[in-house]
């Protein structure tokens, strides 16, 4: 008799806690990280949100589609912003393509490509010559391209993200970081769709 009455109490205490524990939204160090120092922005004004990605991660290939449609709805406070993550020299080719195109205004239309190519068709990552066959097929002015390819510009871009990624202390894609304060990932938070919550949610808490 003693051991229903307590299992009941337990069972109405769950009950009681749970809607309680759900009302308070997600929290820190369970569906995101708060970062000790926060790191520095550069979007005056704005909530800055920044997404750490590789072309060759195949988890950031398939929350592409979602990270598209999200950041076309974002709030005109909401600064969005690709950070291609060169953590050796593999990774290093990837951020150098997507620098590249950036600097010549191709980046968001030609990044669906890339990874495409690359998770689709085949083509390897660190192959520079077949992603620049891929691009060439697809209309972007190669003159440019290979010119800003090696340039001392996306040479500036890729030593920044490096340090970017050390300042952030990351080791993992996909990863959005929010004004400079805020981790979230998709093994943290449970799942793509929740990362993009998450992310909706720390936005919210970044303008009080």
């Amino acid at each position: 008799m003693i051991k229903r009455l307590l299992a009941a109490v337990a069972a109405l205490a769950f009950v009681a806690f749970a809607p309680a524990a759900l009302a308070q939204g997600p929290q820190a160090g369970v569906d995101y990280f708060e970062l000790k120092d926060r790191q520095p922005t550069e979007s005056p004004g704005k909530v800055e949100v920044l997404e750490f990605f590789w072309y060759g991660c195949p988890h950031c290939y398939t929350l592409e589609p979602a990270i598209e449609q999200w950041a076309s709805k974002l709030p005109k406070d909401v600064a969005f912003k690709r950070v291609p993550a060169p953590f050796n020299k593999q990774w290093e080719i990837g951020a150098r393509v997507y620098y590249a195109l950036e600097s010549m205004g191709e980046a968001d239309r030609v990044t669906p490509i890339v990874f495409n190519a690359i998770h689709r068709d085949g083509v390897k990552p660190n192959d520079e010559k077949a992603i620049a066959e891929v691009l060439a097929r697809n209309n972007v002015d190669m003159a440019k391209y290979n010119a800003a390819y090696k340039s001392f510009g996306v040479d500036a871009k890729i030593n920044k993200a490096k340090q970017m990624l050390a300042g952030y202390n990351l080791d993992a894609v996909p990863t959005i970081a929010v004004n400079g304060k805020y981790l979230v990932s998709a093994s943290q938070s449970g799942g793509q769709k929740r990362m993009l919550d998450i992310t909706d949610y720390l936005i919210a808490q970044s303008r009080k």
